[in-house]
């Protein structure tokens, strides 16, 4: 996997002070994307070892809520494999951080057998997250006045809670500024 950039501080992209990756690599090459050259899997750098020993390194501060992915679509198959042990290693040494994702792809893309992006570490990656943005951007949908999010087609899914419910619950974040 690769990754196009790192942001040890960010309040943008989810609740509090946030670091932030934004792997490479995605197939949904949403019109109007923000980044569009992470849709190259090569973009970027390597994710090493050595980045994931800066990344945890830079969510130990207390007032570093917890961790973002984005970038690309950390559930492209690739990224998936890739995440899901770091991912781990971050929620074995910070249990009480956060882990946010945003995503192009539903959660119901993901959930659902036989579907693109869905493959054998998915459901275990799902596990782990706190917070999901799913869905393309769509730029005819485009509302700065939303937060997390860029279109109004896309949810901000409690990840948690829809574990608990058996059923997709939004986050108190899908509303307006």
């Amino acid at each position: 996997m690769h990754y196009g950039e790192i942001k040890k501080y960010d309040i943008a992209n989810g609740e509090g002070v946030r670091v932030t990756l934004f792997v490479s690599g995605c197939t949904n090459r949403c019109k109007g994307c923000f980044q569009p050259e992470t849709w190259d899997f090569e973009y970027g750098q390597p994710f090493t070892e050595e980045t994931e020993e800066t990344l945890l390194k830079a969510l130990k501060p207390d007032y570093i809520n917890g961790l973002t992915l984005l970038g690309g679509d950390p559930f492209e198959p690739c990224n998936q494999r890739a995440l899901l042990p770091f991912v781990k290693k971050v929620k074995a040494t910070y249990p009480t951080k956060t882990i946010w994702a945003f995503s192009g792809f539903t959660y119901e893309e993901l959930t659902t057998n036989g579907t693109h992006p869905r493959c054998e570490v998915t459901d275990e990656l799902l596990a782990l997250v706190d917070i999901l943005v799913d869905g393309r951007f769509v730029e005819e949908l485009k509302d700065i006045s939303l937060i997390f999010r860029g279109s109004s087609n896309q949810r901000i899914i409690d990840m948690n809670a829809t574990r608990q419910s058996g059923h997709i619950v939004l986050s108190h974040y899908n509303r307006r500024r």
